[in-house]
């Protein structure tokens, strides 16, 4: 491809997402493929001499495209959101064009600095304590996901609890780590890549709000330590994937800090909530973190992946996972005057996420980002009010930010196929968890094209169809 083929399909493909992005309503959600159908439409061998772009961007349509779940609609409430903004968009393109490798400041010093600047920005931004800040012993770093950022943490706990002896001296198969019932998958699987293991964690009690209880929480350190075992880590979340719930972070530090226990907070998807001042009450106790992460994937309006992650004591990352071979030595990094953010994740490679980051602050501003924040919250609300009101539905979990839980007063069977019809529509796209081991239906309104029209002809739906179901299968309400 040359440079004027390259100006030529450059122009067709924007012009194409915007398109795509202003008519995205008009898809149906979910995508109807079959598995293996996307697969059976590509050619069976690899391709052995050069195709022609235009043969490229119509098969993308023709065979590609079907097989796309269309995150982007606002009529996608299912799991959390993954936004993306045109600002975002232009952020990764420039990215992408300028194909920087961020593994050290020599490497590119902008990728580096720019990085570390616009993490300070957030903490100011979200309220956080000013020791995630550069400024002191801490720092911010951007992450693919909240996965890897659990994952640091796990490691920058481990080592820390052990004296940086883990590292050298193999497996901790002794050490215990905390997390509710509710908590992300991800703390799991942090612990076995971290040589742990499933058998170190322990899974905390939850309350009536699905909240951990810092009681349990406390009586489980107390026995691991009388067992000759080593508690070393604790996750709070602020929004569970479930409910949303938010384990209540004050109690839970202390109780840290009592033991000596390193405290990670998973905000992934709440944490962009705290930009609007009446909402920082999800990280009151923050002061007491070792660690905080959240996705402005999510609900900022940046296109996946950008996960910020924050510690108190940026050495502590650094011990763990710095290795320093020959090829990578240099004066900048020797001078100790720059950050080299190779060692603040588990790969060396690094793409320059800030820019897409940077671009969104900018074109938003605090001010807009509070607006649609705010616009979600109060549209969910709504949408409780309206479940609240209607004698078929129930609540099934408090609401404190943007995501409802609710269910059919009618038994697992019925609700599973009020989501299946709802789904199948086409006109929306939801998700479901067990809340007490009750199917429930999950609302998520986080997307940045929704409109409360959107909501309202959601709403409108689910009560129709839940007609349809009743009627023909009546079954007395629960």
């Amino acid at each position: 491809m040359t440079a004027d083929e390259f100006r030529h399909w450059g122009y067709r493909i924007i012009d194409w997402i915007a398109d795509y992005l202003e008519n995205v309503e008009r898809y149906p959600v979910l995508s109807a493929v079959r598995p293996g159908e996307v697969r059976a439409a590509l050619p069976s061998t690899p391709p052995e001499r050069a195709d022609d772009f235009s043969r490229i961007f119509a098969d993308f349509q023709e065979q590609i495209l079907p097989g796309i779940t269309h995150w982007q609609s606002p009529n996608f409430f299912a799991f959390y959101p993954a936004n993306n903004s045109y600002p975002s968009i232009l952020g990764e393109l420039l990215a992408a064009g300028l194909g920087v490798q961020g593994m050290l400041w020599q490497t590119s010093p902008a990728c580096t600095e720019l990085e570390t600047h616009v993490l300070d920005w957030l903490v100011e931004l979200l309220g956080l304590p000013e020791k995630f800040s550069s400024r002191h012993q801490g720092g911010g770093v951007i992450q693919d996901t909240a996965s890897s950022a659990t994952l640091c943490a796990v490691l920058a706990a481990r080592e820390h609890a052990s004296d940086g002896t883990t590292n050298a001296a193999g497996i901790a198969q002794r050490f215990t780590a905390y997390a509710s019932t509710e908590a992300h998958s991800s703390v799991e699987k942090a612990l076995r890549i971290a040589g742990i293991g499933s058998g170190g964690l322990r899974r905390i009690a939850v309350d009536d709000t699905l909240a951990m209880q810092p009681e349990a929480l406390e009586t489980a350190i107390v026995a691991d330590h009388q067992a000759g075992r080593v508690p070393f880590f604790v996750c709070a979340t602020l929004g569970t994937t479930s409910t949303q719930a938010h384990d209540p972070l004050r109690s839970i530090g202390e109780i840290c800090r009592r033991y000596g226990l390193w405290l990670h907070v998973d905000a992934a998807m709440s944490g962009t909530a705290a930009i609007c001042p009446e909402f920082r009450w999800i990280n009151d106790g923050a002061e007491l973190a070792d660690s905080y992460c959240f996705n402005p994937h999510k609900w900022m309006g940046v296109n996946f992946d950008c996960d910020c992650f924050f510690l108190a004591d940026r050495a502590a990352l650094i011990r763990s996972l710095s290795v320093l071979p020959e090829y990578l030595r240099n004066t900048a990094s020797e001078s100790g005057q720059v950050i080299d953010y190779r060692d603040w994740q588990i790969p060396l490679g690094r793409r320059f996420r800030a820019l897409k980051l940077w671009f969104v602050l900018r074109s938003f501003g605090a001010e807009g980002i509070r607006a649609f924040v705010r616009r979600h919250v109060a549209w969910a609300h709504q949408f409780a009010d309206w479940v609240a009101r209607d004698p078929r539905f129930e609540l099934a979990a408090p609401v404190s930010l943007n995501l409802v839980c609710f269910r059919l007063r009618a038994d697992d069977a019925l609700n599973e196929q009020l989501l299946h019809r709802l789904n199948a529509s086409g006109r929306l796209f939801l998700t479901h968890t067990r809340v007490r081991e009750r199917f429930t239906v999950r609302f998520c309104i986080g997307n940045l094209r929704t409109q409360f029209r959107h909501v309202q002809q959601a709403w409108q739906l689910i009560q129709q169809t839940a007609d349809q179901l009743l009627s023909s299968a009546p079954v007395p309400l629960q």
